[in-house]
């Protein structure tokens, strides 16, 4: 019993030291929290309430976590606020005795107290992340971001969060906004900077060349601003005026100007710019010398991408000779036209003159013919001995060719008359179908063999009864002068040559001395005396064909034929 109760005693003693050591720690503990030295709070847990220490072994962490510029806090498990930092209290504007062991959801909004409960919960189960807006004491709202996890304090489950204010953040991402947005306007000005240095480059080197294009040109070259006053003047213009280059280029211009141009060159300048249109026009320009000349000047605007006129781009060019050479041919053009005019009067006279002479002579050679035959019938034939008789067949003789050249002039004025007969389009083949049955009496006479080959000529614009005289005149010359010793064979052919239709007629005549060729075709020559004929048939076919822009030309051998080619243009 003794024993027992000595045990006891001393169970009670170790229990009481025990009790005094905890004491004094919790004496110990009381004194460093009022001192200062330990971060204590109370909490009323179900076993009553417990006090958590952040304690000087943790001095370090805690200095560091005080210094942070994010927010840091504990909580428990149903949000009570266990610890925080001087930075959070700041950033919601709050005292750090007013926040803890407060429930941290006082600061959430109650829009977002439901994605705050969910964060929460899966941060006790883990970690977890995200953002969401916090009040402060003012009621401002802050957006924040929010990082949690799990740690153990004093054997203790408490969540940790840390607390990033985002404003600073969005407002650093706006800011570095605006400079990358100033970034790329700086280098979208750079690159065109760059373009443009390159386009300058690209200019320069274009307008150097186009300097020595002009340079080398033999005309003088000028440029002219959109307003229209000169910028350029080549080599060529200084070494044609004798100027320098000291005096403007505009008072150079106006003063080698010709003063009579100087009024119509302004007008039409001024024209040329206000529309894009070229400028073209011819002037007189006083060289080194002092002699003016003639120009010929040209210039064409230069426009951009925009079709904006940047400058305009000319040249001058010596046109003098070509110039007097044109009035030496006005000149020519005049007088030939005043030859014209006198030899068309000269011919309407002429006409006049044959025709009132054919007239005229009509009366008094019939009256000599009727004398004649009034001698002839009272002068018997036994009365005409001596040279009577052939007194009077030369009176006869003399009187019938006189006749006939009063006709051959009728003729020839006919034809004068004639050449401006109006075309039309015409076959060959009725045309000649037509001469031959005119000639069909000759052609029995003659026994004449007749080869036409015609019936594949085309049409051709043609004056008909110019051409009804040109074929009867060939086809009756063949016909009349044909070779005594053999049967007349004449062919007529056509074909194309170039822009001519060619109608031959060949024969197995006479023949003709071709060195006399030149006198064929003239007024009144006749070849062979024999035969009867007025000279004027050839003539007339020639004169015909020439007037509508044809010729003709022979082939002949003396004694074995001829061929005439007569081109007709179609």
């Amino acid at each position: 019993m003794s024993q027992a109760a000595a045990d006891s005693a001393d169970e009670l003693a170790r229990e009481n030291d025990e009790l005094r050591l905890r004491l004094q720690e919790a004496e110990e503990l009381i004194h460093a929290i009022r001192t200062g030295a330990v971060d204590a709070l109370a909490v009323q847990g179900p076993e009553g309430p417990r006090i958590f220490t952040l304690e000087g072994a943790d001095q370090g962490y805690r200095t560091l976590i005080e210094q942070m510029n994010e927010g840091a806090l504990l909580l428990g498990p149903d949000g009570t606020l266990l610890y925080c930092n001087a930075a959070l209290a700041g950033l919601l504007g709050v005292a750090l005795q007013d926040i803890i062991g407060g429930n941290f959801q006082d600061f959430v909004p109650k829009g977002f107290r439901r994605y705050w409960a969910t964060l929460m919960g899966n941060g006790w189960k883990g970690k977890s992340k995200g953002e969401m807006p916090l009040r402060t004491k003012a009621g401002t709202l802050l957006p924040f971001s929010l990082s949690m996890n799990v740690l153990a304090f004093h054997e203790t489950p408490v969540l940790a969060v840390i607390v990033t204010n985002l404003s600073a953040q969005r407002e650093i991402r706006h800011i570095q906004a605006l400079v990358d947005e100033q970034n790329v306007l700086i280098t979208r000005k750079n690159e065109e900077l760059r373009a443009q240095e390159s386009a300058r480059q690209m200019m320069e080197q274009a307008a150097a060349e186009a300097t020595r294009v002009l340079e080398g040109i033999p005309q003088i070259a000028w440029t002219a601003s959109p307003s229209g006053r000169l910028t350029y003047l080549n080599r060529r213009w200084f070494d044609y005026t004798g100027s320098t280059s000291e005096v403007p280029l505009h008072e150079q211009w106006q003063e080698h100007l010709h003063p009579d141009d100087r009024a119509a060159v302004s007008l039409r300048w001024k024209k040329c710019r206000r529309s894009g249109q070229a400028f073209d026009i011819e002037y007189r320009f006083r060289n080194h010398a002092g002699d003016y000349r003639w120009m010929l000047g040209r210039g064409l605007p230069s426009r951009n991408e925009q079709g904006e006129i940047v400058q305009w781009v000319g040249t001058n060019t010596d046109i003098h000779e070509h110039k007097l050479a044109l009035a030496r041919i006005d000149q020519a053009q005049r007088q030939l036209q005043d030859n014209n005019q006198q030899l068309t009067r000269a011919n309407v006279d002429l006409d006049n003159f044959i025709y009132t002479a054919s007239h005229d002579l009509k009366a008094p050679i019939s009256n000599i013919e009727g004398l004649l035959q009034a001698l002839l019938v009272e002068l018997p034939p036994a009365g005409r001995s001596g040279e009577v008789q052939p007194i009077i067949d030369m009176m006869q003789g003399s009187v019938e060719r006189f006749k006939r050249t009063i006709e051959h002039l009728t003729e020839v004025t006919k034809l004068q008359k004639e050449n401006d007969q109006p075309a039309s389009i015409i076959e060959l083949k009725t045309v000649v179908e037509e001469v031959l049955l005119d000639l069909e009496p000759l052609i029995a006479e003659t026994e004449a063999r007749l080869d036409v080959n015609v019936a594949t000529c085309p049409a051709l614009s043609f004056a008909e009864k110019n051409m009804r005289s040109v074929v009867y005149n060939l086809l009756s010359n063949a016909l009349k002068y044909r070779h005594p010793e053999r049967v007349p064979h004449v062919q007529l052919r056509c074909h194309e040559a170039d822009e001519y239709l060619v109608l031959e007629v060949q024969d197995n005549g006479l023949g003709l001395d071709v060195q006399h060729e030149h006198k064929l075709f003239a007024m009144f020559q006749r070849f062979h005396a024999h035969v009867e004929g007025s000279g004027i048939g050839l003539y007339m076919v020639k004169k015909i064909v020439e007037n509508a822009g044809g010729r003709i030309e022979v082939q002949s051998v003396l004694g074995e034929g001829t061929t005439f080619s007569v081109f007709f243009r179609r």
